[in-house]
Order: C-alpha cells, then sequence, then structure tokens
C-alpha cells in the first residue's frame, strides 16, 4: 500500500499562515510534525498531497499498482488507529463526524465521495482544526510523542550539578545541561540530541526541546511548551510551540503562542495572552477575513514563517501575524498583521521580495543551510498570491 496525507482544504483554511508555507501534516505539535507521527507509527515513508505551489517542496506520490491510501493530515495517528487505515479495502474509508479520516482509492486518484464510509468508533482522535489547536492539544500530543520515542529506549545521564523532579525525562546524546531544574511531576520532559539548556534554567513538563536546540541562561518555561529544532529560546515561554530554526533568545514572556520557523522576536518582545477584563479572545481568521472566537481566555500570538519583530515589541491577544511580516516600533500593532507588511502601530508598507529574500539568505546561512529555489519559489508565489505589490 502506498500511503499520502492530504490537505483537507477548509482545514488548510483555517491554519494559515502556518499552511501557507507547509502541508498540513509538517506542522509540528508535540515533539514530532504530523508526517513523522505517521512514518514512526507506520515504519512508512509517506507522501503528501497539497497545494501546487507547495509541490516541489513536498513532493506527491501516486502509485498505479499499489492501493493508495489517503490520511487526514490534520490527524494525530496511534496504533489503534493504523492498524484500522491499514485494513482499509477499496473503496472503503473512515469517518469522524463530519470528517474523512482516511480513504483506500485503489490505484484511482482521490475521489472522497466514491468511497463508502465507516463512522470511527475507537478511542476518541486528536486532530488540528484551528490555529489554537496547535498549543491547546500540545500537552497530549506530547505526551504521545514521548512514549513513542522512548519505548524501549534508556536515557542518558547528566550530572550531579542538574535537578531532577520525577520519573518522565529522556535525555537523549549529546544534550548538555548543568545547574538546570527539570520538573516532570507535571509531564514529561524530551531533552533531544545536541541540544543546550543553560545554567539557571527552570523547565516545568510537559515540554520538549527538539535537536540541536538551546535553552538560554536562566530561562522559565512552563508546559506544554515544545521548543523545535535548532531554536534559541530564553526569558519566559508558557504554552506555546515554536516550530524550529527560529529565535526568541531574550527575556520577555511568550505565552499561549505559535511561532513558525525562520521567524526572530527582539529583545523584551512580550505577548499578551489574557485579556484585561479576562473575556474570550478572537483571533482573525484567513479562511473568512473575519475575527473569530477561539471559545480560550488565554491565547497570544500565532506567527507565520520568516517573520520578524524589533526589541520591545508588544503583541495583544490573539494577535495573527502572516509570512515574512518585519514589524517595529513603539505601541501595539493590529491584531492581524498580512503577510509581507514592513512597519508597526503607525502603518505598514510592502515588504518588498528582494529585500525578503536577502534577509532569508542571511539567516539560512547562520544555520550553515541554503536558501535555494525551492524556498524562492515558494515565497515568491506566496507573495504573489496573497495580492501584495
Amino acid at each position: 500500500m502506498n500511503y499520502i496525507l492530504f490537505d483537507e482544504p477548509k482545514i488548510r483554511q483555517s491554519l494559515l499562515p502556518f499552511t501557507y508555507t507547509r502541508p498540513v501534516s509538517e506542522i509540528r505539535i508535540g515533539i514530532l510534525t504530523i508526517k513523522e507521527k505517521w512514518e514512526k507509527v507506520s515504519g512508512l515513508k509517506i507522501s503528501v498531497s497539497t497545494e501546487k505551489y507547495l509541490s516541489e517542496k513536498y513532493p506527491l506520490r501516486v502509485s498505479k499498482k499499489e492501493d493508495n491510501i489517503w490520511i487526514n493530515g490534520s490527524v494525530i495517528p496511534t496504533l489503534e488507529l493504523f492498524k484500522s487505515i491499514k485494513s482499509l479495502k477499496k473503496y472503503e474509508g473512515i469517518q469522524f463526524g463530519n470528517t474523512l479520516i482516511a480513504m483506500n482509492s485503489g490505484s484511482k486518484p482521490f475521489e472522497p465521495t466514491a468511497i463508502k464510509c465507516a463512522i470511527w468508533k475507537g478511542k476518541p482522535i486528536l486532530h488540528i482544526n484551528h490555529l489554537w489547536d496547535i498549543f491547546s492539544f500540545n500537552g497530549e500530543a506530547l505526551e504521545q510523542d514521548f512514549n513513542l520515542l522512548t519505548k524501549g529506549k534508556k536515557s542518558g545521564k547528566v550530572s550531579k550539578t542538574n535537578t531532577l523532579l520525577g520519573k518522565k525525562i529522556f535525555i537523549e546524546k549529546g544534550a548538555k545541561l548543568e545547574c538546570v531544574i527539570l520538573n516532570s511531576n507535571t509531564g514529561p520532559i524530551y531533552i533531544g540530541k545536541d541540544t543546550e539548556i543553560m545554567e539557571g534554567s527552570v523547565i516545568r513538563g510537559p515540554f520538549a526541546l527538539c535537536e540541536g536546540a538551546t535553552i538560554k541562561a536562566g530561562a522559565k518555561i512552563y508546559g506544554p511548551t515544545t521548543v523545535g529544532p535548532c531554536s534559541k529560546v530564553g526569558g519566559e515561554v508558557s504554552n506555546s510551540v515554536i516550530f524550529g530554526y527560529s529565535n526568541k533568545g531574550h527575556d520577555g514572556f511568550l505565552g499561549n503562542s505559535v511561532i513558525g520557523e525562520w521567524c526572530n522576536l527582539g529583545a523584551d518582545t512580550n505577548t499578551s495572552n489574557l485579556k484585561n477584563n479576562y473575556s474570550i479572545v478572537d483571533v482573525y481568521d484567513h479562511s473568512t477575513n473575519k475575527m473569530v472566537s477561539t471559545g480560550l481566555t488565554f491565547c497570544g500570538l500565532m506567527m507565520g514563517d520568516h517573520s520578524k519583530c524589533g526589541i520591545n515589541t508588544m503583541f495583544n491577544t490573539g494577535t495573527v501575524v502572516g509570512v515574512c511580516a518585519n514589524i517595529f516600533g513603539g505601541d501595539f500593532p493590529p491584531k492581524f498583521v498580512p503577510s509581507f507588511s514592513w512597519g508597526g502601530a503607525s502603518g505598514f508598507t510592502t515588504y518588498k521580495l528582494n529585500k525578503a529574500f536577502e534577509t532569508a539568505e542571511r539567516v539560512f546561512e547562520r544555520r550553515h543551510m541554503k536558501f535555494d529555489s525551492k524556498e524562492k519559489d515558494i515565497l515568491k508565489k506566496l507573495f504573489a498570491l496573497v495580492g501584495t505589490s
């Protein structure tokens, strides 16, 4: 069988700006991306079906000989669910409420209307429908990933300068930490390969520090929080997900937030995650171009890939920032900052594509990586797509 993770259009729209630059299944929640979870559970390489302008970086592989199994990219896998999907016969599917979870199209293309669907009756399924689901469900997803990644493995040892509380702490090879407090009584803590936690940091689980990432000295981190690969984080962080290759290197508060890849938060950047009157937070929804209710009293910043903000930036509750935005200046910027915006509370101009490329090239070089033609083409097509000139 050939397995494919597909983007359900409505869900993809509701997860913008993060899905401007990636398929739904490339979103990180817990420790791994959704695609990495499926590959870990199945033991197989899985391709993705997504927007055409993303397909060169994320290619689709459809088989003409084997049955093609299409899986909703917003769904978090479990072994129970994978076994049911694996047993699907041709033109059968599984549905959860009104959401198609998976289907077997045989050797034919993706045609949901031609499928006979059974209703899922197993354990409740975790899947993301909205931006805020990423941090809201992060604790549950992190615990699942922790169990998946550490099963049958032995944690590395750390020096006696550290204080470890609780029994659910796992340290991968190459991790460096001294004079650190890790408290897993509130949830599991996973410290990935070649990471560093500098002295004086205090971390309460659930927490994941992914490969190559760094926690700066004296950081205070409350779970459920994920710091993605090669990111650098300092100051105070609570219930947030940083996808990877992004920096919050200085003091300042980040709470109930999601930060994409290649972002930078200037020194003393602060996010409000609770309104003064304790009312429900609204956020901008790209699919309707309107503010929608999150149903949450705690909700901070959603920042798309390649966006940056200057020192002392203040973000209001439920702020959504698009891709390649550059924010600076005093006072609060608007609660919605479109992609390719340059400015702040006093107004915005267009962040020209050639300037965005120059910055991205420098940022990639700092990570010893290349901002290649695939990355450029995605931003070029996105620049045209969002109507910026």
